[in-house]
């Protein structure tokens, strides 16, 4: 796991005894996230950062925005 950097406001949670983590849609389907590790929850949505260095934001309603930041970058940031 890359080391988790966090410069923004959120405070987030560690959840990496999840083995994987679904969010459902309006629609039916279901997005999986595979080993998240750590959480931020706000009134718009949800922060993750996954095990792979990946980092997902999954707004209110489920909609969902993914990105992997560039080598010593923070991974969320103001």
């Amino acid at each position: 796991m890359e080391d988790f950097r966090n410069e923004s406001a959120y405070k987030f949670t560690d959840i990496s005894s999840e083995e994987f983590r679904e969010y459902k849609y309006p629609d039916g389907t279901i997005e999986r996230f595979d080993f998240p590790e750590q959480l931020a929850v706000s009134p718009n949505g949800h922060r993750l950062f996954l095990k792979s260095g990946e980092c997902i934001y999954v707004a209110k309603g489920w909609r969902t925005i993914r990105w992997r930041v560039k080598e010593g970058a923070p991974h969320f940031s103001k």
